[in-house]
Parts: C-alpha cells; sequence; structure tokens
C-alpha cells in the first residue's frame, strides 16, 4: 500500500520522531511505499487565506448562494491597488455566473493543490504529531483546514448547503487513517474527564470520517514525559508494529 505520513514537531531529538522513525521502519520491512510530509521542514502556511476561499466556490452550488455571495465585488476587491480594480472591474463586466467560477477556481493555491495529490493518491493516511489542546498542533489543523476542502475531500447536498451536516457527501478514497500521538496526561484522566471522546469526535469522526475515512485508528502515547523508559520502550515497538502490520 501506498502511505501518506503527515508529521509535525520543531525537534528531531522529540518522541514523535522516534515515533515516526519506528513506524516508517515497520512500513519498510512490511514492503509498504511511504512519503513523508514534514510540515515544518517544508514550512507548509497552515493559515486559511483569500485564495483558499476557491475552493469553496463550485458549480454545483445553490446558484442563489452564489449570487448572495456577491463574487464580482470580490474579485474587485482582491486585485489590489485602484489601477488593478478598475482593470479587473472592466474584465469581469460581461462574464457570465460559470465564467466567474471558472476563474476563481484557477486561483486555487498551489501548495494546497500539491498537497491534495499527494493525498488521492495514498491508501492510507497518518498523523504524527503531539496532542495540543486536546487536538493538533495549529500547523497540522491549518493543513486539515486548507486540503480537506469542498470539492475534494467533500460535497453538499441539498440539505448540506441548508446547514445540515447529514447533508455532506464524502468524497476521500483513504482506506484507512492512524493518528498516533505522544500526550501529557495519563489514560485515566483521558477517559474520565471525557477528553478521549472530545479528540474522537472532532477528529475521528468529524474530521476523517464524515469525509470518507471510515476505519480511523487513533493511537495515544499516555503520560509521555512520566512514563518509564520500559514504557517508552513499548510505546515505540507499537509504533513499529502499526508499520510492519498495516
Amino acid at each position: 500500500m501506498k502511505v501518506l505520513i503527515i508529521y509535525a514537531h520543531p525537534n528531531p531529538m522529540s518522541f514523535s520522531h522516534a515515533i515516526l522513525e519506528n513506524f516508517a521502519r515497520g512500513l519498510r520491512e512490511a514492503g509498504h511505499k511511504y512519503e513523508i510530509v514534514d510540515l515544518y521542514k517544508t514550512k507548509f502556511n497552515p493559515v486559511f487565506q483569500d485564495m483558499d476561499s476557491a475552493f469553496f466556490v463550485d458549480k454545483d452550488m445553490p446558484r442563489d448562494l452564489f449570487q448572495q455571495m456577491d463574487m464580482r465585488a470580490m474579485i474587485v476587491g482582491l486585485a489590489g491597488n485602484p489601477l488593478k480594480r478598475m482593470i479587473a472591474r472592466l474584465y469581469i463586466r460581461n462574464k457570465t455566473d460559470d465564467d466567474l467560477i471558472e476563474l476563481i477556481n484557477s486561483q486555487k493555491p498551489k501548495d494546497v493543490l500539491q498537497q491534495q495529490k499527494k493525498v488521492a493518491e495514498a491508501d492510507v493516511l497518518v498523523f504524527i504529531t503531539q496532542v495540543f489542546w486536546m487536538h493538533f498542533p495549529a500547523l497540522v489543523k491549518g493543513w486539515m483546514e486548507r486540503v480537506l476542502t469542498y470539492g475534494f475531500a467533500y460535497k453538499l447536498d441539498e440539505r448540506g448547503w441548508k446547514g445540515d451536516p447529514d447533508g455532506r457527501v464524502p468524497l476521500l478514497k483513504i482506506k484507512k487513517a492512524i493518528i498516533m500521538q505522544p500526550a501529557f496526561f495519563n489514560e485515566k484522566i483521558y477517559r474520565e474527564k471525557g477528553f478521549r471522546d472530545a479528540m474522537v469526535k472532532t477528529i475521528d469522526d468529524w474530521s476523517l470520517k464524515y469525509p470518507g475515512i471510515d476505519n480511523v485508528d487513533h493511537v495515544l502515547f499516555h503520560s509521555i514525559l512520566s512514563v518509564s523508559a520500559e514504557t517508552r520502550k513499548k510505546y515505540l515497538e507499537s509504533a513499529y508494529l502499526k508499520g510492519k502490520e498495516l
């Protein structure tokens, strides 16, 4: 299988990096192909910006909603200085709605398109990063927000456009997702205070299962700063087996 690993940690000596190395070793021994996207090394920009909105303009969106969004004004407003705004206004003056949608779609950020190509070619999607505020760090969360977009990860039917979450149409063909995260608190805290359930709901169910990845394996390596060296060794063996037995 082809595995895409989204990895994020600024320290190459971190336990997250050790998890990455052991998981990759297991993949190699099992004969799987894999690619690592190191979000720090590649300097991926996690901030959703104006041009990212191009992914959410699609020919199948209700036309009344498209007209309500006033894309003509947006195109002119984003053009830049007064001269560029005047040129943009003249350029789109006789454009149809379909022409405007095509124009907006042509402005999709290339860094996102590159990431989407990697996801589309993968059989398994893996996230290796630490827990931040009971979620992913901002860098990984931003990757998800920018990459798992409308028209790529999901679409909406008539119910969805009216605000019903059951109106989302999943598009991802990924067979499985694996999440491995070192965590500060112990397993009892995660279970009794509902932290684990909250992470499963927001990351596993909403962010990954909803766009079509039915099989999500989310592993937390608890109390990473206080467990024994033997426990850490077991954690790394577990990461290795995740790759070896995939």
